[in-house]
Parts: structure tokens; sequence; C-alpha cells
């Protein structure tokens, strides 16, 4: 699903909402959510999951073409854990499908 789908299926579920305010609740939630990560706050969405911070500290890395070392310096990055009710749904409805698509014999 992307960004735009998003705003499309906002736009459909909301009647009163026009395409450009789902535009724009899509884009402000998103926004507020960025800069949440990169204040270092974390962002708990119950049922949904987590966001976070991950510190990847420097080391050193290899160019795969010279073989030549090369220092990679700290990174944050952005980190993902789905909520128990997500990661329930997402398994409930996988076996579903893959039951609905098993041959019959």
């Amino acid at each position: 699903m992307t960004r735009s789908d998003l705003v499309e299926e906002l736009a459909a579920r909301f009647g009163q909402l026009t395409h450009r305010d789902a535009e724009f609740a899509v884009k402000t939630l998103l926004d507020a959510m960025s800069d949440a990560l990169v204040r270092g706050h974390r962002i708990e969405l119950r049922g949904f999951g987590s966001f976070s911070i991950n510190r990847r500290p420097p080391r050193m890395g290899r160019n795969p073409r010279s073989g030549e070392s090369v220092a990679i310096p700290e990174k944050r990055v952005p980190h993902f854990k789905p909520g128990k009710a997500l990661r329930e749904a997402v398994d409930t409805r996988t076996q579903e499908l893959l039951a609905g698509s098993a041959p019959k014999g």
C-alpha cells in the first residue's frame, strides 16, 4: 500500500472528508511521526505496533570491489516492532489464504 492508496482508503471510508482533507490528514500524521522519531521519541500505536530508533555503532567494513577497509560511521535507524494484535491478524489471515489456495485432492 502506498501513501496515495492510504489517502484513497481514508477518503472512501469517511465520506465527509474530501480527497484534499484526507491527503492533509495523512501528511500531518506521517510528519508528526517523523518529527517524533527525529527527536528520539518512541511511538506506540496500541494494537498496531511501535516505532523507535536503534543505534548502530561505528564499525569497520570492507569494500567488496577493492577489498580495502572502510570506516562506517554510527547511524540511528528507525525500527518497527509489530504489536501482538497485528502479528496475530497477519498470521491468521495468511493461514486462511494458504488454506484456501491449497490444491484439493
